[in-house]
């Protein structure tokens, strides 16, 4: 494909997006609903034709020698086809964020001032490795009124085709445009540079989710406002009034349900007070689940399996089954580890104490905080938001998961009589 055929198409996509996106804002809770439900439907009965896409993209994974987080984000199966069906019902279950009255009050003149929850307008999503934030996405933004263009990874091109299949099925089923959520149907990589320089005109927002290269390269070049984070260096804080089986249960799940996730624990940090009984166990339990361990001298005191630990390791983000350990002072010493290394993504505390878990939880300043319960928890779907597109580690606009309601913005309607100022 011509560059040239790449800028028509980028900017053809972008002009069906604002036109859809103006039939979307109008549309009703009910017909919003009736396309997620559908499109569910059509998941479940194109499964076979998904799952045969995914092969075919797993296969040239395979080949291409991708890592094992991308391949494990890459791959699907029966379960995770349902689990997306779900995710779009539990959406269409939410309450329908657009045209909310925020707030209301009226003024000594006599006008009536409203705060009205909006549609952001057309969002531009750019993804790598996951095909379920192709549903997940266009969910999102369906519920929230927004038109969307998805470019998702070209590793991922033949899942995230299939899925929109069925995404396409459930518009048509509510009399909505196709074009209400598109996706970018070439590799080219010129696409991304469009999306980010040449569609200011036509994208309100973008949102990048993947590696750190992705990321930075969307900060860097996007000419319109960016929702989005740039690592997940989670940390999770085992302090001495720590329950010591209950510690072992939360770091194992944090780090190794799915070690390719964002919200992977990637350095564990434990107190000096509970060292003599709690490190070596927990070492031992993330060492027995198959985790490498890389740790400071105290921590290859413990065990003589871990390998030593660098300055780098305190900032990586493995994305895999490795994980780094630190002995620190106190509680306030995991808040200034964290402060120097973290990504202000999400960290947690393990502890009985109140006291301390307060303060953990009112210093760190990051975008979740937790007491005594996995970093895999940082998801919009177990916030009860039926699904996210992603985690924002940004402090304007949308921190956290981003759902429906991070996905609106506002404006103000004013009613009057007649009213003139002096």
């Amino acid at each position: 494909m011509m560059q040239e055929s790449v800028a028509d198409l980028m900017q053809g996509m972008g002009r069906a997006a604002r036109a859809a996106g103006l039939v979307l804002a109008a549309a009703t809770t009910q017909q919003k609903n009736r396309a997620l439900a559908a499109a569910a439907t059509a998941l479940r009965s194109h499964e076979p034709d998904i799952l045969a896409a995914n092969a075919r993209d797993m296969q040239e994974a395979l080949a291409k020698g991708l890592s094992g987080a991308l391949l494990d984000r890459l791959r699907l199966d029966a379960a995770r086809v349902a689990a997306m069906a779900r995710g779009l019902e539990d959406i269409e279950q939410l309450a329908d964020p657009i045209g909310k009255h925020l707030a209301e009050w009226s003024r000594p003149n006599g006008l009536i001032i409203q705060r009205v929850s909006v549609p952001l307008g057309v969002i531009g999503i750019i993804y790598e490795s996951r095909p379920n934030v192709t549903a997940d996405a266009g969910a999102l933004c369906l519920k929230s009124s927004n038109a969307v263009i998805l470019r998702g990874g070209s590793e991922s091109a033949g899942s995230s085709a299939a899925i929109h299949a069925c995404l396409e099925q459930g518009l048509v089923a509510a009399g909505l445009p196709r074009t209400c959520i598109q996706l970018v149907p070439t590799t080219d990589r010129a696409a991304v540079g469009h999306m980010l320089s040449d569609m200011a005109d036509s994208l309100d927002v973008i949102v990048p989710r993947g590696g750190k290269n992705l990321i930075a390269r969307v900060q860097k070049e996007a000419r319109v406002p960016v929702i989005g984070h740039l690592e997940g260096v989670c940390h999770v804080y085992v302090d001495r009034g720590a329950n010591l089986e209950m510690a072992q249960h939360i770091v194992v799940n944090a780090k190794m349900r799915r070690t390719g996730i964002c919200g992977s624990a990637e350095t564990l940090l434990v107190d000096r007070g509970c060292a003599a009984t709690h490190l070596a166990p927990l070492i031992r339990s993330l060492i027995d689940a198959g985790c490498e361990v890389r740790g400071d001298e105290l921590s290859s005191r413990a065990d003589a399996r871990v390998k030593v630990a660098t300055e780098q390791d305190w900032y990586a983000e493995y994305l895999d089954a490795v994980i780094a350990v630190r002995v620190v002072d106190d509680v306030d010493a995991a808040i200034e580890h964290i402060r120097r290394y973290g990504s202000q993504h999400t960290e947690c505390i393990v502890t009985d104490s109140t006291t301390v878990a307060e303060r953990f939880l009112a210093r760190v300043d990051s975008a979740i905080v937790l007491h005594n319960a996995s970093t895999q928890f940082a998801d919009g779907g177990e916030f009860g938001m039926g699904a996210e597109i992603g985690i924002s580690t940004d402090k304007f606009h949308a921190r956290g998961p981003v759902g429906v309601e991070q996905l609106t913005s506002y404006k103000y309607v004013v009613r009057g009589n007649g009213q003139v100022r002096d």
